[in-house]
């Protein structure tokens, strides 16, 4: 490699028809190198996509599956965990420090960062206090570059990363801490992942004037980055893992299960799903569910519920899920697919009265599966950011109090993603200021990314 940096941006949710007069610096960007339609991962949500095309394998190599999954030797559902162990492919940043160790390689804020054989890492890590707080921070390696960044930078702004609250803010300081780095910390390789086009997308629908005005504010935000990186003669790359269609509904995979008696409940002032005593229950991640099924006996029961179940194209299985790489210990025995617009709840109640406290709150790592409404503050509440602000003030003073201002109304959802976008779709994408053989014409696959990171690297 030579001695120009190679800087990887993640700009989750980008498609191709967003490169325009709105992204004056993506635009100039892939003028010097290229623009290509990568084929989409599936499924195709965050934490699979990211697997995929960095390591150029499918789920039953990788084992990422979805955004979590059911722990079947714990008899409990994980989203949202960040050991990079979890990933059983070599990803990228592993192969180029295999090849050429003497390279110093950042990774900022891509999943799966902890404990990633990098030598700058930073990805989100909140304090969970004893008394019920939960304080923004985040995790680095090593240690001191957490203290470096958020004294340069302020605290990590956690909230403005995930929940109605979130904005640009905290991918700007993503984008800042990434040209920290790139400029302090000696890094030939910094890649880093930009979330912002996630929220608005999915709040308002990739159509809505608020989508538009969050694609231009990306491309401002990378400004100063893509400027820092000229300055330094880097190779820059964008790419994206999939994009956002419009949500018409959503479908409730696992109220269809309860109503057909395979699927239970326990009762602790509000009904949480309880896998250990069900016979089936899905694991719901936007457009995707994997479905688990405990008794072998009732498989057949089941299948023939969810292929019934309005919303749901699919219900792969045995060689469906072999063909679409997700033949892996870690899936359900069924997969579901939504139809287009459609994307399927968690819920496993009947009557949200008897929803579990949790329900109504941000609260990624107790819901058995993935909660869009997070993103939107109740509209039944009359004043929801002073409810906020009210129960902050409260649990300062040492008071416990919830945090229950998400409404459980599942049609305020406006976008949504998991499917496989089609090929010739607004699916994810690959620009860059690298003139590279990928960008003339051959056809791209799943590995086309990881192959052009590594030639730009000089390592491939």
């Amino acid at each position: 490699m030579t001695n120009a940096p190679l800087l990887l941006i993640d700009v989750v949710g980008l498609v191709p028809s967003m490169i325009g007069a709105s992204t004056p610096n993506l635009r100039k960007l892939s003028e010097g190198g290229g623009m290509i339609r990568l084929p989409c991962p599936f499924p195709a949500v965050t934490c699979t996509s990211q697997a995929t095309l960095l390591t150029g394998t499918t789920p039953d190599r990788h084992g990422i599956v979805a955004n979590g999954w059911h722990f079947r030797e714990l008899g409990e559902t994980w989203l949202w965990r960040q050991s990079h162990a979890l990933m059983q492919a070599e990803d990228v940043h592993t192969t180029l420090k295999i090849r050429k160790p003497e390279l110093r390689v950042a990774r900022l804020f891509l999943w799966y960062a902890m404990g990633a054989p990098c030598d700058l890492v930073a990805t989100p890590r909140p304090q969970y206090k004893s008394d019920g707080r939960k304080l923004p921070d985040v995790w680095t390696s090593p240690p001191e570059l957490r203290d470096d960044l958020q004294s340069a930078l302020g605290t990590f702004p956690l909230f403005n990363f995930w929940g109605p609250g979130a904005d640009l803010r905290s991918s700007a300081w993503i984008v800042d801490a990434a040209k920290r780095i790139l400029e302090s910390r000696r890094a030939d390789v910094v890649s880093l992942y930009v979330p912002h086009l996630d929220y608005d997308l999915q709040r308002f629908g990739p159509d809505a004037p608020e989508a538009r005005r969050a694609v231009a504010d990306v491309d401002r935000a990378l400004g100063p980055l893509l400027s820092a990186a000229d300055a330094l003669g880097a190779r820059v790359a964008v790419w994206s893992e999939y994009g956002i269609e419009r949500a018409v509904d959503a479908v409730h995979p696992n109220r269809a299960l309860r109503a057909a008696g395979l699927l239970s409940v326990r009762d602790e002032d509000g009904e949480l799903l309880d896998p250990i005593a069900s016979k089936a229950f899905a694991v719901s991640d936007h457009q995707v569910a994997h479905v688990y099924v405990r008794d072998a006996a009732s498989r057949a029961r089941v299948r023939d519920v969810l292929r019934n179940l309005d919303g749901v194209e699919r219900v792969l299985e045995g060689a469906q899920l072999v063909a679409e790489g997700l033949d892996h210990p870690r899936s359900g025995e069924f997969v579901l697919v939504a139809a287009p617009g459609r994307w399927f709840t968690y819920y496993p109640w009947l009557d949200d009265a008897r929803a579990p406290d949790f329900a109504r709150c941000v609260d990624i790592h107790r819901k058995p599966g993935y909660d869009p409404c997070e993103l939107l503050f109740d509209s039944a509440h009359p004043a929801p950011k002073l409810g906020a602000a009210w129960r902050l003030f409260k649990k300062t003073l040492g008071f416990r109090t919830t945090f229950d201002l998400i409404g459980l109304d599942a049609s305020i959802v406006r976008g949504t993603h998991g499917r496989r976008s089609p090929d010739t779709g607004d699916g994810p994408l690959l620009l860059s200021n690298v003139p590279d053989p990928i960008f003339d014409g051959r056809p791209p696959s799943v590995g086309s990314f990881r192959e052009f990171v590594l030639r730009t690297a000089g390592v491939g």
